[in-house]
C-alpha cells in the first residue's frame, strides 16, 4: 500500500461556521488527523513485507486478525483514526441540506421518520462514554445506529458506514466546552446528505 495521506478537505476550514468553528476544524484536521496518519504509516513501515501486500487501509480494518500482532493495536487505533476522520470530513458540508433519496426513505421505514431517527442517533451519540463515534451503518439487517469506542471502525464489525459523528472532546471542546449535546444538535446543520445517499447506494450496490 502507498503511504496513507492526509486528505485535503473539500471545503475551507471556516465553511462549517457557526456550527463547527474554524479553529476546531483547523486543529482537528491538521493536527489530530495528521497524527493518526503519521502513526499509522509508521506502524506499517515497521513491517515492510506485510505493508507490500496491503490493498487499502479500509481492507486492513475489515480484517484486523490478518494484521501482524506486533502492529495490530496501532492499526486498530491509528489506522482507524485515519480512516474514520477521512470519512467524517466527507459527510460534512457548508451548504444546508435535507435528507434525500433512497436513504431518506429507508431511514423513514427503519426508524419511523427522519425526526425519530435524529432523536435516536443524537441520544446514542450523547451516551457514548468517554471518547468515540456514533454511526449510521448498513449491515445484514439493514440500517442501524451503532457506536464505537476510541477509533474503532464499523468496518471491523462487518458494517458499512453511511454517516459518522466524532464525539471525541477534541471535535467540539473549543466551542462547546463540555456541552456535547449542543455540539450534536448543531452538527445536524452541516450533514452532507448528498454524500450519505451516495454511501447508501454504494453499500447497497445500486
Amino acid at each position: 500500500m502507498e503511504e496513507y495521506r492526509l486528505p485535503k478537505l473539500p471545503y475551507e476550514y471556516g465553511a462549517l461556521e457557526p456550527y463547527i468553528d474554524e479553529a476546531t476544524m483547523r486543529l482537528h484536521h491538521s493536527k489530530h488527523h495528521q497524527a493518526y496518519v503519521d502513526k499509522f504509516n509508521a506502524a506499517l513501515a515497521s513491517v515492510p513485507e506485510f505493508r507490500a501486500k496491503v490493498k487499502s487501509a479500509e481492507k486492513l480494518l475489515e480484517d484486523l486478525n490478518a494484521v501482524p500482532e506486533s502492529i495490530r493495536a496501532a492499526v486498530r487505533n491509528h489506522g482507524g483514526g485515519a480512516v474514520n476522520h477521512s470519512f467524517f470530513w466527507s459527510v460534512l458540508s457548508g451548504e444546508r441540506q435535507s435528507p434525500q433519496g433512497e436513504v431518506s426513505q429507508e431511514i423513514g421505514r427503519k426508524f419511523g421518520g427522519i425526526e425519530k431517527f435524529k432523536e435516536a442517533f443524537s441520544a446514542s451519540a450523547a451516551g457514548v462514554f468517554g471518547s468515540g463515534w456514533c454511526w449510521l451503518v448498513a449491515g445484514a439487517g439493514g440500517l442501524e445506529i451503532m457506536t464505537t469506542p476510541n477509533q474503532d471502525s464499523p468496518l471491523s464489525f462487518g458494517k458499512k458506514p453511511l454517516l459518522a459523528l466524532d464525539v471525541w472532546e477534541h471535535a467540539y471542546y473549543l466551542k462547546y466546552q463540555n456541552r456535547r449535546t449542543d455540539y450534536i444538535a448543531a452538527w445536524w446543520n452541516v450533514v452532507n446528505w448528498e454524500q450519505v445517499e451516495k454511501n447508501f447506494r454504494l453499500a447497497m450496490k445500486r
